[in-house]
């Protein structure tokens, strides 16, 4: 503000005019790049006012961002330390927050559903699989006791897709229900039900060296043959011969006289 005023002092003066205009235009673009740079700070400040207000996150949420689950450790003026999990530290600015999507698991509400997948074969007794599921999770105190689910979700040319649901009270204790409910489960279909389990089903053909043999005797017969041994005994003769040998009579009867 010092240097634009100056610059307008100074323009009121002929003699000096162009100093003043040379320095108002120099303000501006000092302006300008001033702005640019502190764009990120004053970004930042805005989004941490906008998150104070809204919330959108809090501490000890559990939040996808960036591709990577976590926690919310801490929230500072300028950024957002998320505590993954295998205890490296994701560091993201405000903005990021206020500017793109992510996932908040915890925002409401720390109950989660989860899916575990199965690729079954088609003689799967799904009724035994649904009994079975009921009993892992009745054991299991990670299950909350609200959603135990199973259902065929796809197919495809050798197996079908089965889909176990359940839910747990936390993000935490799904995945470990997750992971008991699929070892769980293949160990009481091995045991149990082992045709249910995937299979590669071939058809092999054994080559035959008589093959070759048996293609000679298939050859078409001949037509007169084939009419010879489909004529009864004693039935009229219907070859093309049958012509000849009735024109041969009346030159033997000539001969008798």
């Amino acid at each position: 503000m010092l240097l634009v005023g100056v610059a307008m002092i100074l323009m009121t003066f002929p003699a000096i005019r162009q100093v003043g205009a040379t320095l108002l235009a120099s303000a501006g673009i000092i302006g300008l790049v001033t702005g640019i740079a502190a764009k990120p700070v004053f970004g930042n400040l805005i989004a941490g006012l906008q998150i104070a207000i809204t919330q959108p996150i809090r501490l000890d949420d559990v939040v996808i961002v960036e591709g990577e689950w976590g926690r919310v450790a801490e929230i500072t003026r300028t950024d957002v330390v998320v505590r993954l999990w295998d205890e490296r530290r994701l560091i993201v600015p405000l903005r990021c927050f206020i500017e793109n999507p992510f996932q908040n698991w915890t925002h409401t509400s720390s109950q989660l559903l989860g899916t575990t997948f199965l690729w079954l074969d088609f003689r799967t007794p799904m009724e035994d699989l649904r009994a079975e599921l009921q009993r892992i999770c009745q054991s299991e105190n990670r299950w909350d006791g609200r959603v135990c689910v199973v259902q065929a979700t796809d197919t495809d040319q050798t197996t079908m897709q089965v889909r176990l649901l359940v839910s747990a009270s936390d993000s935490g204790r799904l995945f470990d229900l997750r992971c008991a409910v699929r070892e769980r489960m293949i160990d009481y279909l091995g045991r149990h039900h082992p045709q249910a389990l995937p299979r590669l089903r071939m058809d092999l053909a054994r080559d035959d060296p008589r093959d070759g043999q048996e293609a000679a005797h298939d050859q078409p017969p001949d037509p007169a043959q084939a009419v010879q041994r489909a004529s009864s005994p004693g039935a009229e003769d219907t070859t093309e011969t049958e012509p000849e040998a009735l024109r041969a009579r009346p030159a033997a009867a000539d001969q008798d006289r």
